[in-house]
């Protein structure tokens, strides 16, 4: 499968390009930078550390994407946009692990999935999206007299809080209780605050050093805790899954697909 990797140059781009150019089934065939990076026009090969792979990083979408299979895009929401309506006119598979889309933003992808195969995710890991399936199961056999609370931490660069592995956990007690998360989130108590509302999802983001990922799902009843976690220790995690989305994409039909989808765990 011939393979673009959007936003080469950041930390999970240089993850993306060495699981790519090490895997049997893939051809890396391009890289992509926002205008002005200074990793434009360096070979692919060098950005890693290693040989030159005869690949230049360039910041031409249009033609980088002509001759693919698929693009693996980490990068933030509006340069994702961008590339969402490149894949969906070359119809090919897109890959997404940027997090941070607004409503408007989410509705855009919506529409350039009618035309590309669009795998995205809050987070590519086979180890979360299956605590997302623990996380639903547990709000649909918890009743709201069961508080739950979703903590993240990061590494002091990110950016989007609450993180989207975050969102995507709180989607799945949502889900499992049967409730719109928009109506049920809590985030951001400072100062003196109401009390709890019944049924609330709670969030708490964390971020410093250099943490690739903790998230705890905290369900706190009346003397009793039960919490189901997840720690990344490596990126790697999040390229293996989006090398494998990439790869189970290759040939599907146009739509808007999830890790869950790519992974066999959706129950439908």
């Amino acid at each position: 499968m011939k393979i673009v990797i959007n936003g080469c140059a950041g930390r999970m781009g240089r993850s993306l390009l060495h699981l790519a150019t090490a895997h049997n089934d893939i051809d890396l065939v391009g890289g992509l930078e926002p205008k002005g990076s200074p990793a434009i026009g360096q070979d692919l090969g060098a950005l890693m550390g290693g040989p030159d792979l005869g690949v230049l990083v360039t910041d031409d979408p249009l033609t980088t994407l002509k001759d693919a299979d698929g693009v693996i895009d980490f990068t933030i929401p509006q340069a994702s946009l961008e590339i969402a309506a490149i894949a969906a006119q070359a119809r090919i598979a897109h890959i997404i692990g940027t997090t941070g889309f607004t409503p408007d933003q989410e509705t855009e992808l919506l529409a350039a999935a009618r035309h590309a195969t669009i795998v995205k995710s809050g987070n590519m890991s086979l180890g979360v999206n299956l605590l997302a399936v623990l996380v639903k199961q547990a709000a649909k056999s918890l009743n709201v007299d069961w508080d739950i609370e979703i903590l993240d931490m990061h590494h002091r660069h990110k950016v989007d809080a609450p993180s989207g592995t975050a969102l995507l956990l709180g989607e799945a007690a949502a889900q499992g209780r049967n409730v719109d998360l928009k109506t049920a989130r809590i985030a951001q108590r400072d100062g003196i605050s109401d009390p709890r509302a019944p049924g609330a999802i709670g969030f708490s983001a964390l971020r410093g050093g250099s943490v690739v990922g903790d998230h705890d799902v905290i369900f706190a009843g009346d003397n009793e805790q039960i919490r189901l976690s997840h720690r990344a220790e490596s990126r790697d995690i999040f390229a293996q899954g989006a090398v494998k989305a990439a790869l189970w994409a290759q040939n599907k039909e146009p739509g808007l697909y999830s890790m869950q989808d790519v992974l066999g765990l959706n129950e439908e």
